[in-house]
């Protein structure tokens, strides 16, 4: 599945519309304790987070993942979203909560 595939089935928004969203994702991940996802992060991974702040970014941008994904329609601070549009990490934000956001994903074959 496609970044892009993904967005209208979780209901978000993209909050860097500038990127690309033709990211393959190969699994998925939630987590918001950032040594522990830097520990378990995988390239291609759909990473669902509380978090917002610019560490959040980093990890993802560090493990090659194909998104964050905010859920209950959270915003990212203005700074994280323009270091995430700097490193070409595409941010979205889903009316969802995680619990669901990872439910469909596994649904339509993403695995954990």
């Amino acid at each position: 599945m496609l970044v892009s595939d993904l967005i209208p089935l979780i209901h978000a928004k993209n909050l860097t519309p500038a990127l690309s969203t033709e990211r393959e994702i190969t699994s998925g991940y939630t987590c918001d304790l950032l040594s522990w996802v830097m520990s378990h992060g995988d390239a291609g991974m759909a990473w669902v987070t509380v978090q917002t702040h610019m560490n959040v970014v980093a990890v993802a941008v560090l493990s090659e993942m194909a998104c964050i994904i905010l859920p209950e329609n959270i915003d990212m601070e203005e700074e994280s979203l323009a270091k995430a549009i700097d490193e070409e990490m595409v941010v979205l934000s889903s009316p969802m909560s995680a619990f669901a956001i990872c439910g469909l994903m596994a649904e339509n074959g993403i695995k954990g």
